[in-house]
């Protein structure tokens, strides 16, 4: 049984956003198999990735209560419970009901196939599987979730464009006042649409940018983005507070779905 580890332990840590506004991805493997777990792992760290890995259920809900994730590759099978039945409670919990999930399994029969992906998996893989394959069922998920980027690297949500190159957000065109920290801070977010982010888990993605001593502190830089980026700052439609866990950033369709 593998021990739980801090996310992003097994990596380099993450690099400045004032420098690189384009995050590393970062992947909790969910499985109880120490040897597969480290093969793929180290394979997937030779790849670029960030890999942190879990060998039970247990381990991965303390891992996503304490970092953010990318993308869950999580075994059918663990030692304190089923893979499905961890599937179908991310789905029901808003704080990771869009967390993409890559689901493993050793029985590969249509059914299961069929069964994990109705439950909410994004992707299904069959064991035995090369480590190739898996990298690019990865690598395709995260193409297919990923926010819309055209060739200046511009995030676009209807009138909202959030230019990474240029660092700086157009609300109809017109540049919006935001500091470099609240424009990062914009920018974690707006790479996660429609996932709640924690206030830990926005303050680790901010890693090597100062912050104040305080998580509440991001709670005053999100009134000032809804304040230059919503219509009306007092009834948010872009950046929304999830009582009790914490900020999502909505999709395209929510927050500008009167203007299309």
């Amino acid at each position: 049984m593998l021990e739980p580890r801090p996310a992003g332990a097994d990596a380099r840590r993450l690099p400045s956003l004032s420098h690189a506004p384009v995050m590393s991805v970062r992947l909790l493997l969910i499985d109880d198999d120490a040897r597969l777990t480290g093969m793929v792992g180290d394979y997937l760290r030779a790849a670029g990735f960030e890999v942190s890995t879990a060998g039970t259920l247990a381990q991965a809900r303390e891992a996503l209560a304490h970092g953010r994730f990318e993308l869950l590759v999580l075994d059918l099978m663990l030692p304190d419970g089923d893979g499905l039945d961890f599937c179908r409670s991310l789905r029901g919990d808003p704080r990771w009901r869009h967390q993409p999930v890559l689901m493993l399994s050793a029985r590969g029969e249509p059914m299961d196939r069929i069964l994990g992906l109705e439950l909410g998996a994004d992707d299904y893989l069959a064991k035995p599987f090369e480590p190739r394959e898996l990298q690019a069922r990865v690598k395709a998920l995260l193409r297919r979730l990923e926010p819309k980027l055209d060739g200046d690297e511009v995030l676009r949500f209807g009138r909202l464009e959030i230019d990474l190159a240029a660092r700086v957000a157009r609300l109809d065109g017109k540049i919006c006042d935001l500091t470099s920290h609240q424009f990062d801070l914009l920018v974690v977010l707006a790479q996660s649409p429609g996932r709640v982010l924690s206030r830990d888990q926005i303050m680790d993605a901010l890693k090597g940018h100062p912050l104040e001593a305080f998580d509440r502190s991001i709670d005053v830089h999100i009134s000032r983005i809804r304040a230059v980026i919503e219509d009306d700052p007092k009834n948010p439609r872009r950046v929304l507070t999830v009582r009790g866990a914490g900020y999502v950033f909505a999709r395209k369709q929510d927050a500008d779905s009167d203007s299309a």
